[in-house]
This record gives structure tokens, C-alpha cells and sequence, in this order.
């Protein structure tokens, strides 16, 4: 897990959206386990509680599981939440004022398709 800090966000989100992003990515997938707090705090040099405390949202969020004794656990499931939450965030935040500064542009959607296409990304 690599991370470079903002300072904008507190550090516990920033580590939960990178815990995130690595389900969503599919380098941790259900059943794998977390870093141990004490291994993240070591090696960012950062309070355990700070740790805790990010992966206590994972926890709450039904995304990871805690199980006594063996540590933090990605459940089953929580990729495809993400992708779900996720893709109904973009709809409502995102595209909308992407839509807007296309049509600003006047970049129509079929010919930035196309483009696509011939620049040989997906």
C-alpha cells in the first residue's frame, strides 16, 4: 500500500479511500486480509488510533470484517457495493457537470467516443 498524505483530508479517510480504491481495483479481493494497524502505523508512521479509526469506517461500512483475534478481512460482496455506490455518485455528481462543460466545449459525446477509439483507449 503505497500513500501520500493531503492535507486536506484527515489521514484516517485518506487511508480508508485507498483501502478503497484497492477493492475497487481488485489488488484486495473478499476474504483477503488487511495490513495489521500496528503494520500500516510502522510503516507511515502514523497513530494506530488514526489506523483504528479508518478501518473502523471499512467496518462500518460492511466493506471489511473483524475477526477476533486474526485481524481485518475484506468481505464478500464489498466490490461489487463499491462499483454500486460508486457508479449511482457518479450519475448524480459527476455527469452532470461533466454533460455541462461537454456541451460548453461543444464536444459531442459520439465524436469524443470516436476519438477514443482511435487513440486506442477503451
Amino acid at each position: 500500500m503505497s500513500i501520500t498524505w493531503n492535507d486536506s483530508t484527515p489521514i484516517y479517510r485518506q487511508l480508508r479511500d485507498r483501502v478503497i480504491a484497492m477493492i475497487l481495483d481488485g489488488v484486495l479481493k473478499p476474504g483477503d486480509p488487511l495490513p495489521s494497524v500496528r503494520q500500516v502505523a510502522s510503516d507511515f508512521q502514523i497513530n494506530p488510533i488514526t489506523v483504528s479509526k479508518g478501518y473502523q469506517e471499512l467496518v462500518d461500512e460492511h466493506l471489511v470484517e473483524k475477526r477476533r483475534g486474526l485481524g481485518m478481512y475484506v468481505t464478500a460482496g464489498a466490490r461489487e457495493a463499491l462499483l454500486r455506490c460508486e457508479r449511482e455518485r457518479f450519475m448524480h455528481e459527476e455527469w452532470p457537470a461533466l454533460r455541462a462543460r461537454l456541451a460548453r466545449l461543444g464536444i459531442d459525446l459520439q465524436h469524443l467516443m470516436e476519438q477514443s477509439k482511435r487513440e486506442g483507449q477503451p
